[in-house]
């Protein structure tokens, strides 16, 4: 994993990740190594939905929109490391434990919803920061060159 880490692709995007607290080389490669070019990501939303860290729907024609259990849809590795790491962030940093206060507030009994949650902001932010540094570093080709358009 260090190895890797150290190629060219992934150098400047994990050292950003691992300056997110409660992100490790560890989080930071498996992020990136699933998630791939973070640019294919339109919006937060988009990542949210390809992790699996939204709801699912279940509509009919009588009843409303009633939300069910996460969808769980996409790389699973993702969705436990990023536990691990809000677990992390929660214990050692005052604003993402006052966010999770916040939400376990709302409603006790739903504690496990409150750490989604959380996971799916950590998600956002690793994206943020992560297309940044993909950005500086050039690591994806995003057009293909003339020569090879034939």
């Amino acid at each position: 994993m260090l190895e890797l880490s150290q190629t060219a692709r992934y150098r400047e995007p994990s050292e950003a990740l691992c300056r997110i607290g409660g992100v490790g080389l560890f989080t930071a490669m498996v992020y990136l190594t699933e998630m791939g070019d973070l640019s294919r990501f339109k919006n937060r939303k988009k990542i949210g939905a390809f992790l699996g860290l939204v709801p699912s729907s279940d509509e009919s024609g009588e009843s409303g929109d009633r939300k069910g259990h996460i969808t769980h849809q996409g790389p699973r590795r993702v969705r436990k490391v990023l536990c691990q790491g809000v677990w992390a962030r929660i214990h050692t940093d005052r604003e993402e434990a006052e966010v999770y206060r916040r939400m376990v507030e709302r409603n006790p009994k739903r504690k496990k919803i409150a750490v989604v949650g959380c996971m799916r902001r950590l998600a956002i932010l690793m994206w943020y920061v992560g297309l940044e540094a993909q950005k500086r570093a050039r690591c994806f080709v995003t057009e293909v060159p003339a020569e090879l358009r034939a």
